[in-house]
């Protein structure tokens, strides 16, 4: 489908079933929720569970609130205006602004793509043995060419179905001896340790559960679908539709979000139980993770926890492309989306192609791309404040959103995770300065 055209769609109001099946609600919010829980996620919530064990708990239920109403802030711009965050940004701030958020979304998200595909190639040689380089080569060319060549309405699906891969974590966590009064109490009770330490590991979880490339791939995700369904308009151009839209965000959001947090909360509990039990608190990668269970929880919480890291960075690896792809290219006006064909946005899927080759090559140098993981994870979470502080005031903008400005209990709840998040930042920089 070309978008290019100058001419308008007229408004008319979507036509909706009146009983929706879930998985047709379900879109990009639960895709988004499912890519949180990346290899480098995993990577950054084992390190949580098996260095502080199950006091790590507490974070997960503090995010859960503040990413969905980020999350649900972050689709409502897209769907209302029609332009993702990107666009918005371009048409709104300075362009020393949009270039400097949109750069370092770029280079966090290259980082994060060598790192993914490095502990899924870690994790397949872990199941079938073999070298690691030829298993990042391959992950990251089968990446590339789905999401430039499969049709969007049906790579949609098969991100959908990738996600119910996440299950593997429940799966794990059952296999495992827990004290659940014990972690009931932490859950709702931490004990803050006051090093700069724990402040890192904080910041780093809160940076890779609310993080800066979800914001940017679930807004463009709303414009996407919008612009697939011919009856469907911006929100602006056609308020008749906003009710069950905006309900469908609302839905679509939360559960996506709870999925993820719950995942999130499974491997911080597993890794907690085991390695953290048995005195093994330091954990660089997923897949350590993975070979560290295999004597303590035996081979079935192994294979399920490292075939789970090929399955989530299968789903990861798309979003963390595209969102930089949909970025770079609104802020250099490029013709974007997974819905053109490839000849038709060549920068954009350049930019997909390039992304995941760049991250793939920090495999094959003498960077250390689990550090650099680690580190990408406490970057998103100091870069997130001010793409927070930006997306928070275009929702909350009347010219920006016109009568669907971000308001209320929403409103509150954006902001609190604004505030919440710099805390966590300045914390971070307070105890290192000690």
């Amino acid at each position: 489908m070309n978008y290019s055209s100058t001419q308008p769609r007229e408004p008319a109001t979507a036509k909706q079933p009146e009983r929706p099946k879930l998985l047709q609600i379900l879109g990009p919010g639960l895709i988004t929720g499912a890519s949180d829980d990346d290899p480098s996620g995993i990577a950054t919530y084992s390190q949580a569970g098996a260095q502080f064990g199950v006091n790590m708990g507490w974070t997960l239920m503090l995010t859960f609130p503040l990413m969905c109403a980020i999350q649900q802030i972050s689709a409502q711009i897209g769907r209302v205006t029609g332009h993702g965050l990107g666009g918005n940004l371009r048409r709104n701030y300075p362009p020393w602004a949009l270039y400097l958020l949109v750069g370092l979304l770029v280079v966090a998200n290259t980082i994060n793509l060598g790192a993914d595909l490095g502990a899924m190639g870690a994790a397949l040689k872990l199941l079938i043995g073999g070298p690691i380089l030829p298993y990042v080569v391959l992950f990251g060319t089968v990446s590339v060419v789905l999401e430039t060549f499969v049709r969007y309405s049906r790579y949609v699906a098969i991100l959908k179905w990738l996600s119910m891969s996440l299950f593997a974590y429940v799966a794990t966590l059952f296999a495992v001896h827990l004290n659940w009064s014990d972690i009931g109490y932490h859950l709702f009770v931490p004990q803050i340790s006051w090093t700069g330490g724990y402040f890192t590991v904080i910041v780093a979880v809160f940076g890779t559960t609310i993080s800066p490339y979800l914001f940017f791939w679930q807004a463009e995700e709303e414009v996407e679908d919008e612009k697939e369904n011919p009856l469907a308009h911006p929100l602006k151009q056609a308020p008749g539709e906003a009710p069950s839209e905006l309900a469908r965000i609302r839905l679509d959001t939360w559960i996506g979000m709870a999925f993820s947090n719950l995942i999130a909360l499974c491997i911080v509990l597993t890794t907690a139980a085991t390695l953290n039990a048995h005195g093994i608190t330091d954990i660089q990668t997923s897949a350590q993770a993975a070979e560290a269970l295999r004597p303590i929880a035996g081979k079935f919480a192994f294979s399920v926890f490292a075939t789970g890291i090929i399955g989530t960075g299968i789903l990861a690896l798309p979003v963390l492309s595209g969102s930089c792809a949909y970025a770079l290219g609104e802020a250099l006006r490029w013709p974007v989306g997974l819905a053109r064909e490839p000849l038709k946005a060549k920068a954009f899927y350049g930019t997909i192609a390039v992304a995941t080759l760049v991250g793939g090559a920090l495999n094959f140098t003498s960077i250390d791309p689990v550090k650099a993981l680690f580190w990408s994870a406490v970057i998103n979470g100091v870069v997130a404040v001010p793409v927070m502080i930006m997306t928070m005031r275009m929702a909350t903008s009347r010219k920006i959103m016109g009568a669907f400005h971000v308001r209320g209990l929403l409103r509150a709840l954006g902001w609190l995770a604004t505030a919440t998040m710099a805390v966590a930042a300045i914390g971070m920089l307070a105890m290192w300065g000690a």
